[in-house]
């Protein structure tokens, strides 16, 4: 059975369906970024960056500075490797910060890599075989910036109407496809559209080196964040679910205006962005 709060994302959130809200008009460039065509300054994202080019790379692409994450914690607050896999929405903390999450790799937009790399934002990517086939390229300059490439299944069915052993196929298949096409092994697995059941966990486990299932507790849509809080605030150790999406699926917008938008909100609340990898 799947938890209320997975039927809550699934239902509320959409999962990885298209978004249907209203699309922002973007302030300065269609891109949403520092020039039409997205091109990040020289130098801009390098490691070692003094702060005012930080905070410089920052207004570029019109969002608020967001604080560095604080160091990882020494011990990881989500304990994996114990009979049962773990499903996580929210990270045990006390910590202002959330985590950003893209799913499936439809839209390829070099625009967001520029982005990107200048404002070093730590997320995780959850990739679908079915949809990143035309260009596995695309994603490893967001790999090499630190960002891991984790499972999502080879072809995003509803796993709940797959038995065991097409479940596993989907799940193992997928791990191994990754694993090949970049070079490292994903450790979480995310059901497409928040929906799983007993066998998807016991498919998960049979894998290997899986070690939890991430669902979500917020999803970005074009110009807002989608929050399961009637309160619509953040909570420490959230995981806000976001999409590789483009015009077609944004009303016209970018993603980088979705992810403009999705930040300021961050900041705007007060938190920043960790590393969710640090934590689970």
């Amino acid at each position: 059975m799947v938890p209320a709060l997975a039927v809550s994302g699934v239902l509320a959130l959409g999962g990885c369906a298209p978004s249907s809200h209203a699309a922002p008009r973007p302030t300065g460039t269609a891109s949403g970024g520092p020039s039409a065509s997205g091109t990040a300054a020289p130098g801009s994202g390098g490691p070692g960056k003094s702060g005012a080019d930080r905070a410089a790379a920052f207004r570029r692409w019109g969002v608020p500075l967001l604080a560095p994450p604080p160091p990882p914690p020494a011990v990881k607050p989500v304990r994996t490797g114990g009979g049962v896999i773990p499903v996580v929405s929210r990270v045990p903390t006390t910590r202002k910060i959330v985590f950003v999450t893209f799913d499936d790799g439809a839209e390829k937009d070099p625009r967001f890599v520029a982005m990107m790399r200048d404002l070093k934002v730590p997320f995780t990517m959850f990739l679908t075989d079915s949809i990143i086939k035309n260009d596995y390229g695309f994603f490893k300059p967001l790999q090499a910036l630190g960002n891991p490439i984790e499972d999502h299944t080879l072809t995003h069915p509803d796993l709940r109407t797959r038995t065991f052993a097409q479940q596993h196929t989907e799940i193992c298949g997928q791990q191994a496809r990754l694993t090949h096409e970049y070079g490292t092994r994903p450790g979480l697995f995310r059901p497409p559209y928040g929906a799983y059941d007993s066998a998807t966990r016991a498919a998960v486990k049979a894998c290997g080196g899986l070690r939890a299932i991430i669902l979500w507790r917020e999803s970005m849509q074009i110009k807002n964040v989608a929050f399961q809080d009637p309160a619509k605030h953040f909570h420490p150790g959230d995981i806000i679910l976001a999409h590789f999406r483009g015009p077609s699926e944004l009303k016209g917008e970018t993603m980088t205006v979705m992810v403009r938008n999705m930040l300021r909100e961050i900041a705007r609340q007060g938190y920043t962005v960790a590393p969710l990898e640090d934590y689970v």
